[in-house]
């Protein structure tokens, strides 16, 4: 179990990452409490003085103009909690809701907020616990914070809602008694600081943010295998060629490529070939795999930028100010998610215009489909089509949600950001891609393994076919291939393909 410790220093994507593996552990450093204990004791002096305050003695949104009697302070937390819990459609996973609950923790953090600390503790101790809120996907627009997820992030806290405790779905307050916990009684601004802030959509982005990632790592060895059993040309990714354009990204890839095709028997077979231009879809690899790192390092940027923000409003400042801000609104991660999944998808349409090209047979020696005995045989041909079928899914999951845009609140909330449902097609359009690398693998490992021996390939892609034959029994008759993508996908998933190589790079 992995021990996060919440401190003032900025967080990296790489410290999220064990949410998405398992329970964890999380600390708060004295530095962060006291903070929080020094913003509520600010907060207290600020209402107890009389002092107007959104959300705590007004109602919320449109009705912000109406008083709240003194009395009813606390039941207005309550009510909030109660009736913004509107979410629909599947739950989230367990570590997405994870990243939930610890970045509103690193909120928090910050000491702007005005909640008490046994608050903080109560969700702390949650996460800690692993008792995790049920939280539908659905609902919010990504402006006023994610408002309806994060009510049902909250109600386990005054011991209502469901949550999943030990592969357990059950009501909250059967799995707080089971370890000891007790609801808390919201005390004025609590509820609202609980359902504002960007904390599902940020949420969502980290786990598109390190997907992606990955995938841009197995991109490039599929590509170069796929350069390999294609027979091209390995020249096109010498370095004096790249360094004549400005992008970092292309010669990384470019020099990832050149690399990893090193000592190929493979490519060494046809060096003194007439054939002079490849197809784009191998000899531009790095054109189009590089622009996607850049643009993912961009996206990355503005993610771990938003992950270390107040996304609270109001703000209780030090200076005893309180300021009312758009913090909660997630436009930033809208765009990035939208940017990404572009990104990403081109990865997936680069890469099944290389699956294509195998259709119609590699020389003399592959032939159409894949397939040992054509006509008889099928082969890859219906696997291409699987991955046609996902690039035409990317093609309307990239359609940006950003800039759809849908009044809320009675208008008060009249320019909304869209970002969860962003980053869940970002999401969507990546597991595609995964998809699509998976059977390009298979195919063109497939090509070397069975057609082009007893030449080897490069000694950079032995231990991936090590790996892969562990799993996959190749076969030059027909069989269903379902299992065998299913299979590449879970090994690309879990980071074990990568794993496997050297003399490569990421940055």
């Amino acid at each position: 179990m992995s021990a996060l410790s919440i401190t003032s220093n900025n967080c990296s994507l790489d410290f999220f990452a064990p949410c998405l593996n398992g329970p964890i552990k999380v600390r708060l450093d004295s530095d962060s409490r006291k903070s929080i204990q020094k913003s509520h004791k600010i907060f207290l002096e600020l209402l107890n003085n009389g002092k107007k305050i959104y959300g705590v003695t007004t109602g919320f949104g449109d009705l912000s103009s109406i008083a709240i009697d003194h009395n009813d302070q606390k039941k207005l937390q309550l009510n909030l909690i109660r009736s913004h819990a509107t979410g629909v459609g599947k739950s989230f996973d367990s570590g997405v809701t994870r990243l939930i609950m610890l970045l509103k923790l690193l909120n928090w953090s910050k000491g702007v907020s005005g909640v008490r600390l046994e608050l903080v503790n109560l969700l702390k101790d949650l996460l800690n616990h692993d008792i995790l809120p049920v939280i539908p996907r659905q609902g919010s627009v990504g402006a006023s914070g994610d408002l309806a997820p994060l009510a049902h992030m909250a109600l386990p806290l005054i011991g209502e809602g469901l949550v999943n405790f030990q592969e357990r779905i059950m009501p909250a307050m059967l799995a707080m008694k089971e370890v000891g916990l007790e609801p808390i009684i919201l005390q004025p601004k609590e509820g609202l600081s609980l359902i504002n802030g960007t904390q599902v959509s940020t949420a969502i982005a980290i786990k598109a943010c390190l997907e992606a990632e990955n995938i841009l790592k197995v991109a490039d060895l599929s590509g170069a295998i796929s350069v390999e059993s294609s027979l091209s040309s390995r020249s096109m990714f010498r370095s004096e060629i790249h360094k004549l354009k400005n992008h970092s990204g292309q010669r990384i890839v470019a020099s990832n490529i050149w690399n990893l095709l090193e000592k190929s028997e493979i490519v060494l077979s046809h060096k003194n070939c007439d054939r002079m231009q490849d197809p784009y879809s191998f000899r531009c690899i790095p054109q189009v795999h590089g622009i996607s790192r850049e643009n993912y390092k961009c996206v990355k940027e503005i993610v771990e930028n938003e992950a270390n923000s107040v996304s609270d409003n109001p703000l209780i400042m030090p200076n005893k100010k309180i300021l009312n801000s758009g913090h909660f609104h997630a436009e930033s991660i809208a765009q990035a998610m939208d940017n990404l999944a572009i990104a990403i998808s081109e990865i997936g349409s680069i890469s099944e215009r290389r699956i294509h090209y195998f259709m119609k047979g590699v020389g003399d020696s592959v032939p159409p489909f894949i397939a040992s005995n054509p006509g008889l045989e099928s082969g890859f041909m219906t696997a291409h089509v699987t991955a046609a079928s996902l690039v035409s899914e990317n093609k309307v999951l990239t359609h940006p949600a950003s800039v759809d845009s849908i009044s809320t609140s009675g208008g008060q909330e009249d320019f909304v950001s869209m970002a969860p449902w962003a980053g869940r097609k970002c999401l969507r359009a990546i597991d595609n891609v995964r998809n699509i690398l998976s059977i390009e693998l298979l195919a063109s490992t497939t090509i070397n393994e069975l057609f082009h021996a007893p030449l080897k390939m490069a000694n950079a892609f032995l231990p991936v076919l090590k790996l892969m034959k562990k799993h996959i029994h190749y076969s030059k008759t027909d069989r269903p291939l379902h299992s065998d993508i299913k299979l590449v996908n879970d090994l690309i998933k879990s980071n074990q393909i990568i794993k496997c190589v050297k003399n490569y790079s990421i940055d």
